[in-house]
């Protein structure tokens, strides 16, 4: 079993690699490659910056190149979460030079979508500092890829929020109005929430935190789609009694006010839904 920096075992990751490989050669393979390259060709490729940012997707990328031929010889030079410059050798591969092109599209597929997520990670985490605030991802990811773009968030120096519905309680206002209000919600989860399950609801007026406050049951708070000052205020009243979250128009260029509000997470969605593509190239 192999594992990367990132600390994932390939086998979690084949799937989503052995998917997206089958889309691209479709029922006939890489016609295009089986007709201008004679078979026992071999070459010798590189995967390359050409711009500047944090590579991640460098284990799938690799993973791409050695599912579709065991036998290619793959060495990655930049390993996930390095800091990178146009003009870098990130990856290298040598061997059979129909697979090295029939793989290359998954490969830098890869690679450069969560590049370009560990890079706008990297831009957010840079505003918080000299703060106690950490930037964390939400579940606005690609459908079936949210495991490789959360560790992609992880590469740029962001953290991780929950993974899917079963990880935690996060008690939103949908679910609030479903169930009465903010201290009968509480309450029923306190009745069937396991004593393992953190629990996070979900507020967008200060008086609401007052019910929280008064209902208990809950470990975190966060305060959605609040105005800067008001978040000060909220982040002042629970005085760390419980933990912290902001969420909801977390513009880059907002980022270091919201941080210095002492809150202790602020999510952004757009890490996984609105990073672009960092661009990379594979040269023969």
């Amino acid at each position: 079993m192999n594992t990367a920096p990132s600390g994932l075992p390939d086998f979690l990751l084949e799937p989503m690699v052995r998917a997206a490989l089958a889309e691209d050669l479709g029922d006939w393979g890489d016609v295009t490659t089986r007709a201008v390259i004679a078979p026992g060709t071999r070459a010798r490729a590189a995967i390359v910056a050409r711009q500047a940012g944090v590579v991640s997707g460098m284990q799938i990328a690799a993973l791409a190149f050695r599912v579709f031929d065991p036998a290619l010889k793959v060495t990655v030079h930049r390993p996930d979460g390095s800091a990178i410059a146009p003009g870098d050798t990130l990856l290298e591969v040598e061997g059979c030079a129909r697979a090295i092109l029939s793989a290359e599209r998954v490969a830098l597929n890869f690679a450069g979508r969560l590049s370009g997520i560990a890079t706008l990670t990297a831009q957010f985490a840079a505003r918080t500092k000299g703060t106690a605030a950490r930037i964390t991802c939400t579940r606005k990811t690609t459908p079936g890829l949210r495991l490789a773009e959360k560790q992609a968030v992880l590469h740029g120096g962001g953290h991780n929020h929950r993974f899917g519905l079963s990880d935690a309680v996060m008690i939103k206002d949908n679910h609030i109005a479903a169930a009465g209000g903010i201290a009968e919600v509480l309450a029923a989860v306190r009745a069937h929430a396991s004593h393992m399950t953190r629990v996070e609801i979900e507020v967008d007026r200060l008086d609401q935190l007052e019910e929280v406050l008064r209902a208990g049951g809950a470990d975190v708070v966060l305060f959605d789609n609040m105005d800067t000052a008001t978040l000060a205020r909220g982040v002042a009243r629970l005085n760390g009694a419980m933990t912290s979250e902001a969420s909801g128009n977390m513009r880059l260029e907002r980022i270091a006010e919201v941080a210095a509000t002492g809150v202790d997470y602020i999510s952004v969605g757009a890490l996984t839904h609105s990073a672009s593509t960092l661009d990379l190239g594979l040269d023969l």
